[in-house]
């Protein structure tokens, strides 16, 4: 039979031992359809993002091949629009140091946090959002929310984090919006001990890793609701949800090695000082 269907017998032994057995593709797209399913933002991930997710599962494969898989089955998804800023810079204090200096690393938590505003409509008004992240492990350490931007939102923000935390000694690395520059934001700062570090005037670079978070936030989450057509206080509960169940805990966080999500790595890190 081999002869007349011009194939080796060894060959037809090994389809023969392959028959019922899961092709190695269909094992992976498994395991990706799995972690695709542990929560309605994965679908968000990209290739290097669904990689380290599937290291953390024990599971290796190359890049090419990912993204052959993905594509095949729709899992790959166009970019969407840019967000747009809110701050402007002030006339006041532009010659305030840089501490930061585009410098978002930091080797133990708690030394270089950043912080800025950003804006959603909603069906009855705008809701401003602050948070303050840790360049430690991009840890979202607090998030206020608010109908207005005032310099109280700002300030309440980093009570809300100096109450969890001793900062003596922390930067915060913000814009040069007013409210930051307010005596009232940076006697808040002084009284805790934190060292105040300001972007350049026109340099949104200067706090870069905090506007990734923006445009996460809005890729991932906003941009696929309507939430002009939503209250405020509906859209709330949808961010907090989003920041402090899965952006802080499960989502995929490139930027830490393993790509563990923010609290899990902070975890890992604080288990060998505990022992």
């Amino acid at each position: 039979m081999c002869r007349i269907l011009c194939v080796s017998v060894s060959g037809y032994y090994k389809y023969r031992r392959n028959l019922g057995k899961p092709r190695k593709d269909t094992v992976l797209s498994a395991a990706i359809q799995s972690i695709l399913n542990e929560s309605p933002y994965n679908d968000n991930y990209g290739v290097s993002r669904m990689q380290l997710a599937l290291l953390q599962k024990g599971l290796k494969a190359g890049i090419r091949r990912i993204t052959r898989i993905m594509r095949e089955h729709g899992w790959l998804h166009k970019p969407h629009r840019k967000p747009k800023g809110l701050t402007h810079a002030t006339t006041e204090i532009q010659e305030q140091e840089n501490l930061i200096k585009q410098d978002f690393s930091a080797s133990q938590p708690l030394k270089k946090l950043l912080t800025d505003i950003s804006q959603i409509p909603c069906r009855d008004g705008k809701l401003y959002i602050s948070p303050i992240l840790d360049c430690y492990n991009g840890e979202i350490l607090s998030l206020i929310m608010r109908d207005n931007m005032k310099k109280e939102l700002c300030i309440d923000t980093f009570h809300a984090v100096t109450k969890r935390y001793k900062l003596d000694g922390c930067i915060l690395h913000s814009d040069r919006g007013s409210q930051y520059t307010s005596q009232a934001f940076r006697a808040a700062l002084s009284n805790a001990g934190v060292k105040q570090s300001l972007s350049g005037v026109n340099h949104c670079y200067d706090n870069s890793r905090m506007e990734s978070f923006f445009a996460t936030l809005k890729k991932e989450l906003l941009y696929r609701i309507p939430t002009y057509k939503m209250k405020r206080d509906a859209v709330k509960t949808i961010i907090f949800r989003y920041v402090f169940t899965y952006y802080n805990r499960m989502r995929v966080y490139t930027s830490n090695p393993g790509g563990y999500p923010p609290v899990v790595y902070r975890t890992l890190q604080e288990k060998p000082l505990a022992a």
